[in-house]
């Protein structure tokens, strides 16, 4: 009888690279059987490739091109769009809301209204820019790579590709102070809100609190992860146009008709770009969108948007509440009700002393409300910063064993027609206790394609717990260090710089002639963020010598 041997879809061999460096691996053989053809079905990494006679049927068998990395991960084939807008938006507002609007209106109470509103809107305008050059640059550098490398290109290696050496090794330095300062500042706060809500410790609270969010990353993947970040997002922008609908009817727009202090407008700044940052996942979002510049822009300009009205409003209710009381007390902690202020100077006076307001707020519930809130911004905050944290250290992890990595190439699976004849039955059951006997091997390679992303998770979480649960006060250092000169450099002074370099280039591509053409506002927003930093510096001496 003869008969058909199995062989690989056409297709699915395009490059041979690929096909080479490939892990085959038998699973339980398939018979097929039809007109007395008996065909093996072999798969590699769960992909059908088929086999030549199913392939002739009228009814093509599609096949999947998959693409094996050298740590074992499989590359997703970029013919089809991979994320959406929504999750995109909802990654960008989620990362964009969280600790910083907390601290913003103690911060901006002493400046006004009018001037910090100013203020926030040309915060917001400056790092659109700086995220738009972001992706630009992101995009340029994806678009030159081969097929089957690192998706993922974080802020370190586009430093280190456009500035050089120093422009990585800079990058490096600040984006990790950046994300620890930003993780302990989330890991912190979660730690207080829970304290007040469970009455757990504040170092037990913040360390459940960033370990549930650590295992969800780690042990979801990116697909499960973005479905609950925009479940979390949705929620949080609920309950903030609740609480500041319901702040509105209790009088939280009154006393706003003060004059501003623009001299206290600086001191602002730093808590401003802590609340409004979010480009610490634009390589992440590069990669979930594919690359798509159009989306990536329609996507940073939504999702940077809404983060600005919320601010604003919540800016002018805060700030209204803290003309009621002078200003001796947090206004967020007031409407959380863990402040019990008693004005005992201020009997007959017409402006409602601190206690009287506590009351109408806790009796609306507006303080289990604000609290609610509160620890969905710090978690919507803790994913993104998560995500692109880990995808950093995973990448240099990658690079540093990347000369000694390969793909461990299993064994292909040779079948002898002499020696295992298709009408012996016996041939078939060796083959399936051959399949048995790789079965232990399925956890030591799950292990090899996860192992770097689990160490990354834990070169992250470990020190931010360390310190977040033995310092105390740590949200406020941590706010003001990363707003005021880690974010600045990073996406402020930085990304200038890579465009300038990148548009300097011979003979590069239209994008790159695109950052050329753009050249005056390249120069004004790095001008611009120099000047942050320069002035963060001044306040800073001047505060050491008092």
């Amino acid at each position: 009888m003869d008969t058909t041997k199995c062989m690989t879809s056409s297709s699915s061999l395009t490059l041979k690279a690929h096909i080479k460096n490939a892990t085959i691996i038998s699973k339980s053989p398939i018979l097929h059987r039809k007109r007395d053809i008996f065909c093996l079905n072999i798969k590699i990494k769960k992909h059908p490739y088929g086999c030549q006679y199913l392939q002739k049927k009228k009814k093509p068998w599609r096949t999947h091109k998959i693409y094996v990395t050298k740590e074992g991960e499989s590359v997703i084939n970029g013919a089809g769009k991979k994320g959406t807008i929504a999750g995109a938006v909802a990654l960008i507002v989620g990362t964009s809301i969280g600790s910083g609007i907390l601290a913003l209106p103690q911060k901006a109470s002493p400046a006004g209204v009018v001037p910090s509103s100013i203020s926030l809107v040309v915060c917001w305008a400056f790092l659109l820019i700086e995220a738009l050059l972001l992706i630009e640059i992101n995009v340029g550098l994806q678009r030159k790579r081969k097929e089957g490398e690192l998706e993922v290109i974080s802020i370190r290696t586009m430093a280190q590709e456009t500035l050089g050496d120093w422009g990585g090794n800079l990058a490096t330095v600040t984006y990790v102070f950046l994300g620890y300062t930003s993780m302990i500042a989330y890991s912190s706060k979660s730690g207080e809100i829970l304290f007040h809500l469970i009455n757990l410790p504040e170092p037990a609270s913040g360390f459940l609190f960033t370990a549930l969010f650590t295992f969800l990353i780690s042990v979801g993947g990116t697909q499960v992860t973005d479905q609950v970040n925009q479940w979390l997002t949705v929620s949080m922008i609920g309950l903030l146009m609740a609480i500041e609908v319901v702040a509105v009817m209790l009088g939280g727009w009154s006393g706003l008709e003060g004059n501003g202090d623009w001299g206290k407008v600086p001191a602002t700044i730093p808590v401003m770009i802590f609340s409004l940052v979010y480009h610490d996942v634009a390589p992440v979002l590069c990669a979930y969108l594919g690359s798509d510049l159009t989306r990536l822009r329609a996507s940073v300009l939504l999702g940077s948007l809404f983060p600005l009205l919320a601010l604003l409003v919540w800016d002018a209710i805060a700030l209204g509440i803290s003309t009621q009381t002078d200003q001796v007390v947090d206004p967020v902690e007031l409407l959380m009700g863990y402040v019990k202020y008693i004005d005992s100077t201020c009997h007959n006076c017409k402006i409602p002393s601190v206690e009287e307001y506590y009351v109408r707020v806790k009796w609306s519930g507006v303080s289990f409300m604000v609290e609610a809130f509160s620890l969905l911004a710090v978690g919507t905050s803790m994913i993104g910063t998560l995500l692109s944290f880990s995808e950093f250290f995973k990448e240099q992890l990658k690079n540093l064993s990347w000369h000694s990595s390969s793909v461990q190439v299993a064994p292909t699976l040779h079948i002898s027609e002499s020696k295992y004849p298709v009408s012996d039955t016996h041939a078939i059951k060796a083959l399936a206790l051959d399949d048995l006997q790789q079965e232990p091997d399925k956890l030591t390679n799950w292990w090899g394609r996860n192992k770097t992303r689990f160490t990354a998770m834990a070169m992250v979480v470990t020190p931010t717990l360390i310190v977040s649960t033995t310092v105390p006060e740590a949200f406020s250092a941590a706010t003001d260090i990363a707003g005021g000169y880690c974010m600045t450099m990073l996406y402020g002074v930085l990304p200038p710089a890579m465009a300038w370099a990148m548009g300097n280039r011979e003979g590069e591509g239209s994008n790159q002639k695109g950052l050329t053409m753009a050249w005056p506002a390249i120069c004004g927003v790095g001008l611009f963020a120099c000047g942050l930093v320069v002035e963060q510096i001044l306040q800073d001496l001047l505060a050491l010598q008092f």
